[in-house]
């Protein structure tokens, strides 16, 4: 019987396919997403900020960010403008993170000016549906990594964070659950505030003011993240629908074998706030749609109602400004070497800013926000 199974065995073998080692995946933080995409929808957007020079500036710096096409948006180009001061755009791409701005010189500006971007993008939704089981960091990443391995001057990497590291995360239990222990910390002690906000993704702030708006929350779990040896970056982007401040930041952290994904720590708070406060809502239906929320953050979500303007923290503009930026949320402005006041519309005590955005975005169909339509948070979606 032996002989005949292994003669079986000789006689079958150059008809079975060979069977070689799965290779790990790629790390490359170039690579296309790798979500599940769905609900596309497209924007005609038309988006302009009017900026106001202090008196006689003899310069006015502007740089508007222009969002790409990748793999989870597609940008279809319309026109660059200005007025009244007729000023053609440089188009730029800083070295750091591959950010794409075009740039306005106004020569002797009287009074404000205008910088006007039409085109139209189609954005969809996004789901990685993670599994912390599969996630494994490797032991060395590549070089190309390093910007969003190492502390800058927001994503502030401080013994004080690893503190508080070790308070959300006293044991690990590996990179993707500490890391959504990290993002819980951050919902436990924060409060959404624009009152009290950076506008600089400052993990520092973050930490010493225990408040801030979306940029301090996901400046705060990127340090987090770069604590635990895991890739992130903060991710700037637009909400196309009426907002007063249209700008919205979300964190991405590279979690192989998924790649980049996207997690919203602010908004799911403001979600989770708003339920617990629903007086129509019983408590089961309470809990239930608190644990939607909840775990629709720690799969990893990006939604239709965002697209994507800008990524990374810390870095020079192009071309260079006078100073190297935190973040860019709607426009960079400077006159004469000085930068100008960044606007927060959404903040009822800044009324000292230097430009406002105009903008107009209009659907291909309807379509609603996920963290305040809370029927996105239905069973069928997750």
């Amino acid at each position: 019987m032996k002989l005949y199974w292994t003669t079986l065995a000789v006689a079958l073998a150059p008809l079975l396919p060979a069977l070689e080692p799965v290779a790990p995946p790629k790390l490359d933080p170039d690579a296309p997403y790798k979500a599940e995409q769905g609900s596309p929808v497209t924007y005609d957007v038309d988006f302009a900020a009017v900026v106001t020079p202090p008196n006689h500036a003899r310069v006015l710096k502007v740089w508007l960010p222009l969002p790409q096409t990748d793999s989870a948006q597609r940008v279809e180009e319309g026109e660059l403008t200005t007025f009244p001061m007729r000023v053609e755009p440089q188009i730029g791409v800083e070295k750091a993170f591959g950010n794409k701005f075009a740039y306005f010189e106004f020569t002797k500006p009287e009074g404000a000016q205008m910088v006007r971007h039409t085109f139209r993008i189609t954005t969809h939704e996004l789901r990685w549906d993670v599994d912390p089981d599969k996630v494994v960091i490797p032991e060395r990443w590549p070089d190309a990594f390093a910007p969003y391995l190492h502390g800058d001057r927001s994503v502030v990497v401080s013994d004080r964070l690893r503190d508080a590291l070790k308070e959300a995360a006293p044991e690990s239990h590996g990179p993707a659950r500490d890391l959504t222990a990290a993002m819980q910390w951050a919902e436990d002690h924060l409060t959404y505030d624009h009152a009290r906000a950076s506008l600089r993704a400052s993990s520092e702030h973050a930490l010493e003011a225990r408040a801030g708006h979306c940029s301090d929350y996901h400046g705060l779990c990127a340090a987090f993240g770069r604590a635990l040896g895991v890739p992130t970056r903060v991710t700037y982007g637009i909400n196309p629908f009426p907002k007063n401040s249209p700008s919205h930041c979300k964190l991405e952290a590279y979690l192989p074998p998924y790649g980049w994904v996207s997690f919203d720590v602010s908004e799911t708070q403001n979600l989770v706030n708003a339920i617990k406060k629903d007086k129509d809502l019983d408590a089961e239906k309470r809990d239930e749609l608190i644990q939607a929320a909840t775990a629709r953050l720690r799969h990893g979500f990006r939604d239709n109602t965002w697209f994507l303007q800008t990524r990374g923290t810390d870095y020079d503009l192009a071309p260079p400004a006078a100073t190297r930026v935190a973040v860019v949320r709607t426009i960079w402005a400077e006159a004469d070497g000085v930068a100008l006041p960044d606007p927060d519309p959404a903040d009822p005590k800044a009324a000292g800013f230097a430009w406002m955005t105009l903008h107009k975005y209009t659907p291909d169909r309807p379509v609603t926000y996920p963290f305040k339509d809370w029927s996105s948070l239905s069973k069928s979606s997750q």
